[in-house]
């Protein structure tokens, strides 16, 4: 029950035994008092009902006051996902009003629960290749799978979401009157004769390979924004995202860091697919939605790079990983490598540093190490859940 509600009856119950003894207690003492000492018993189980619920009562992360020239409402497609809910997080703390449309085949509740309940969050169970009708300011558009396993688990269902949902977002955003920042990503260069990439790039994608439901579904999505932006006047940004890692990861996405980090707390054998030589580049996921940010109230329409231009080989990025988890019994161990991988993956920030003023600021052993604590919760969690079931 509600904590107001329990307060009401109490006062109730106070009114109502005061104007029962009044009108009762001379005509019949005993039933005065025995209707006394039950009502006394119930409004003390209610006060303690009150105590318990003000112990539990949900607190928030507290939020900047903005006033309603300056707050936007927000929506963010895919926000309950490991890169939208930090997004949702850093706008949250900036006093905005965010809503999540996102339908958890890769997103979980549990990554925006904190916020659930705030006056200024809503949560919607909506999967965007389903029209939206809402009203808002800004659209981060996220909504898609972005890890090999899950985008290839459903390819027909990749392209609808990446062709389909940025159809109907960009249609709210023409009805709405909203500025859209489309999610797309650095595998819009494929697999790259370019070094570093730069956003001039045109790419070297496979269209039919088993990464091409992903690869050309983002390529498309950029032609639907940059369709709507020409033909409709719509505002629109456009993040090339380059790899990026941190906390709320899905630990079966079968991503680098992920896998690796996973690998070595299990003390198992840390798998390499091809040769280790394979680059890339990682950003702390910290700086990724900084970017965003930055992007999407800058005034600057063309594609952006946003990514770490410190490039590594693969094998040199498990053996790090390695050096922070010492108790570590794990040993590298190569395995064929993947169709379609890329050999190489840089980005060129040179757009990002001269338009937003961006570059990233998280040291890869700092981001690494968080990221290693939040998985060692993880699996922590899982064990317990595991022994009470």
């Amino acid at each position: 029950m509600p904590i107001a509600s329990c307060r009401f009856l109490i006062v109730f119950f106070v009114i109502f035994n005061s104007n029962f003894c009044e009108e009762f207690c001379s005509k019949d003492d005993d039933s005065c008092q025995h209707g006394q000492s039950s009502l006394a018993s119930e409004i003390n189980q209610l006060r303690e009902r009150v105590e318990v619920l003000e112990r539990e009562r949900k607190t928030y992360m507290k939020v900047k006051f903005l006033n309603y020239k300056d707050r936007k409402r927000i929506l963010v497609t895919g926000g309950a996902g490991f890169v939208g809910s930090h997004l949702v997080d850093r706008l949250m703390l900036g006093g905005h009003e965010v809503m999540v449309a996102d339908n958890f085949f890769t997103g979980r509740k549990r990554n925006v629960d904190h916020w659930v309940g705030h006056p200024n969050f809503q949560l919607l169970n909506h999967d965007i290749v389903n029209s939206l009708y809402i009203e808002v300011d800004q659209i981060y558009h996220l909504a898609s799978p972005a890890s090999p396993p899950h985008y290839m688990f459903n390819a027909i269902k990749t392209i609808k979401t990446n062709t389909i949902g940025t159809i109907n977002m960009m249609g709210l955003a023409k009805r709405v009157g909203a500025r859209v920042l489309l999610a797309s990503t650095s595998e819009v260069y494929g697999d790259p004769a370019e070094h570093p990439q730069r956003e001039s790039y045109w790419g070297n994608v496979n269209p039919i390979g088993p990464r091409s439901c992903y690869d050309e579904g983002k390529r498309v999505a950029e032609s639907i924004v940059y369709a709507y932006s020409k033909q409709e006047q719509v505002a629109v940004r456009v993040a090339r995202i380059f790899n990026t890692f941190g906390p709320r990861m899905h630990m079966n996405d079968g991503r680098v860091v992920s896998n690796f980090i996973l690998q070595a707390l299990q003390n198992e054998p840390i798998t390499i697919y091809g040769d280790g030589k394979q680059t890339r580049s990682f950003q702390y996921v910290d700086d990724l939605v900084a970017g965003l940010i930055s992007l999407m109230n800058s005034n600057y329409s063309l594609p952006v790079n946003i990514g770490n231009p410190d490039e590594r080989p693969i094998a040199e990025f498990a053996q790090a990983i390695l050096q922070l988890i010492p108790e570590s019994r794990s040993e590298i161990v190569l395995k064929p490598a993947v169709e379609d991988d890329p050999r190489r993956r840089q980005p060129d920030i040179t757009t990002a540093k001269a338009q937003l003023g961006w570059q990233p600021k998280v040291p890869l052993h700092e981001g690494i190490q968080k990221t290693i604590e939040y998985f060692r919760g993880e699996l922590q969690r899982q064990f317990l859940d595991e022994n009470e079931h």
